[in-house]
C-alpha cells in the first residue's frame, strides 16, 4: 500500500472540535487519512513510506463547491452587465445551444483546471442540454470528485430551439445515471439537474423527483428564487412563490440543492427549514447579475444548509473559492452586523458544510482519520498576508487576505494533481490555444 506522511506548520482540521494542529503530521494509507498525530522524529525515521517536509506550509481540507457550471467556462466575458433573464436569452441559451462535443471538452476542462488550482477539489456541477457524457469524461480523467448531472429543459420560451422533449430529457438522464452514478469507485456521483421552473414541466420536475431516490447518494440540483422577474413570472404561472410550487410537487428534502435563494418568503424558509433542504449561495454571481443578497444570516440562524458555490464563469467572472468567501461574508455585514458571517463560520461553509450539503461529510469535508485525503496545501507566508500566523488568525488569513495564489499544492485522495504552483493534469499553454480556436468556432456557429 502506498503510504505518506505529511509534515506541515499548521493542520487545520475542520473537525467537530474544530481542532488546529502545530507539530503533527498527517500519515496517509493509500487514498484515505490513517492518523493524526504529534510530532514524532522517530516515528518519521522508521516511516516505511514517502515523508512529505512541507513545514511551512498549512494544511486543510479540500474546498467544496455546491453550485457549477462547466459548460459555461469558455463563455466567461461574453455575457458582462445583464441582468438574468436577458443573460440567459441574449447569451448563455445561444452559447450553450452552440456547443459540440470539442467546444464542451475544452470548456470542461478550463474549468476543472482553473478550481483545481484554486483549492476546489469537490463540485457540485449543473451541466448542459448536450453531449453531457463528455463533462463526466473530463471529471473523471481530471481526478476530481463531483456530483454532477444534465441540465433538463423541456420549457424554454427565452430561446426555444435549446430544449428537449420531456420524455427524452427523462430518459437520457436515467441512462446517464446507469452510466456515471457511482463511477470511480464513489469519487463520481449523479445530480439530476432540472434548470429552473421556468425551463421544466411539471411533470419533468415531478419525475426527476422521483429518479433520485432511485440512485442512493444522488442530488436533486436546481435553481430557485434567484431574479425578481423570475419569480414574478413562476407567480403568474403558477399562483405561487417559486419554492412552494417546488413544495408542491414533492421534490424538496435533505437531497435537494438550491442555488441562490434570494427572494423567499417567510413561509418558503419555514419550508426550507422543515424539509431539510440545502441553499448554495453564490455572493458573487447574485452581485454581478444585479439579482440581490440573500438572507443567509437569518438561514443558517434557522438551522438551514447553507454552503458555496461560484456559479459559472461568464457570471462572476472566476471560480474562485477565496473570493465566494471574502464576498459571503463581506456584503452581509453592512445589513446585520460586523460581527455576523465570522471567518471560521465562512470557511466551514466552504469545506465541512459543503460536504455536509452532499451527503459526503464522512467522506471529505475534514482533516479526520478515515476520510479520503482530499487536502489543500497553502504557503501563508507572504507578505501580503498578515505577518503573525497562529492558530487564532489562520481563519481570518485564508478568508479575508488569502487568495488562490497562495495554493502550493493540492490532493485528491491522496494524489497530487496540482504541485508547487503548477497542474499536473494540464499543460496551460496548450489549454489556451484549444479554448481560442474552439470558441472561435463556436461564435460561428451561434452567429455571434
Amino acid at each position: 500500500m502506498n503510504k505518506k506522511l505529511i509534515i506541515p506548520h499548521q493542520i487545520v482540521t475542520c473537525d467537530s472540535n474544530r481542532n488546529i494542529y502545530e507539530r503533527h503530521m498527517i500519515e496517509l494509507w493509500g487514498n484515505e487519512i490513517h492518523s493524526i498525530r504529534r510530532y514524532d522524529e522517530k516515528f518519521v525515521q522508521n516511516f516505511e513510506g514517502e515523508v512529505l517536509n512541507v513545514n511551512d506550509l498549512t494544511v486543510l481540507p479540500g474546498f467544496v463547491q455546491t453550485h457549477i457550471h462547466l459548460c459555461q467556462t469558455l463563455f466567461r466575458g461574453l455575457a458582462d452587465d445583464l441582468e438574468l433573464l436577458d443573460w440567459l436569452q441574449l447569451k448563455i441559451f445561444p452559447f450553450e445551444s452552440a456547443h459540440d462535443k470539442n467546444s464542451l471538452r475544452i470548456s470542461a476542462r478550463l474549468g476543472i483546471n482553473e478550481l483545481i488550482a484554486g483549492g476546489t477539489t469537490t463540485i457540485l456541477d449543473m451541466g448542459t442540454l448536450n453531449h453531457q457524457e463528455v463533462i463526466f469524461e473530463e471529471l473523471i480523467s481530471s481526478g476530481m470528485r463531483a456530483i454532477a448531472g444534465k441540465c433538463m429543459m423541456d420549457i424554454n420560451d427565452l430561446f426555444p430551439e435549446f430544449k428537449g422533449s420531456t420524455k427524452a430529457e427523462i430518459e437520457e438522464s436515467y441512462k446517464l445515471a446507469k452510466e456515471f452514478h457511482n463511477h470511480t469507485n464513489g469519487k463520481i456521483k449523479y445530480g439530476f439537474a432540472p434548470r429552473f421552473v421556468l425551463s421544466s414541466s411539471e411533470k419533468l420536475l415531478r419525475e426527476t423527483g422521483e429518479l433520485v431516490g432511485d440512485f442512493e447518494g444522488s442530488i436533486y440540483h436546481t435553481h430557485s428564487s434567484e431574479n425578481k422577474d423570475e419569480i414574478s413570472e413562476v407567480r403568474k404561472r403558477f399562483n405561487k412563490e417559486n419554492i412552494d410550487y417546488f413544495n408542491s410537487l414533492g421534490v424538496l428534502g435533505d437531497h435537494s440543492v438550491l442555488a441562490h435563494c434570494i427572494h423567499v418568503s417567510d413561509n418558503e424558509i419555514e419550508t426550507l427549514k422543515n424539509k431539510d433542504v440545502r441553499v448554495s449561495h453564490c455572493p458573487s454571481s447574485n452581485l454581478k447579475l444585479g439579482s440581490g443578497i440573500a438572507n443567509i444570516p437569518r438561514f443558517i440562524n434557522e438551522g438551514i444548509s447553507v454552503s458555496l458555490g461560484a456559479d459559472g464563469a461568464p457570471c462572476n467572472n472566476n471560480l474562485s473559492i477565496f473570493e465566494e468567501m471574502r464576498l459571503a461574508s463581506l456584503i452581509q455585514k453592512p445589513i446585520h452586523g460586523a460581527s455576523v458571517m465570522d471567518a471560521e463560520s465562512i470557511f466551514r461553509m466552504a469545506t465541512i458544510e459543503g460536504a455536509k450539503a452532499l451527503h459526503l461529510q464522512n467522506e471529505i469535508g475534514s482533516i479526520e482519520p478515515g476520510k479520503k485525503a482530499d487536502l489543500v496545501f497553502m504557503d501563508l507566508n507572504d507578505p501580503e498576508l498578515p505577518v503573525l500566523i497562529s492558530k487564532e488568525e489562520v481563519y481570518s488569513n485564508i478568508v479575508y487576505s488569502a487568495s488562490k495564489k497562495n495554493i502550493h499544492s493540492v490532493m485528491i485522495e491522496g494524489d497530487f494533481v496540482f504541485s508547487k504552483g503548477k497542474s499536473l493534469k494540464y499543460d496551460q499553454g496548450e489549454l489556451l490555444s484549444v479554448a481560442k480556436t474552439e470558441l472561435g468556432r463556436l461564435l460561428k456557429r451561434a452567429n455571434k
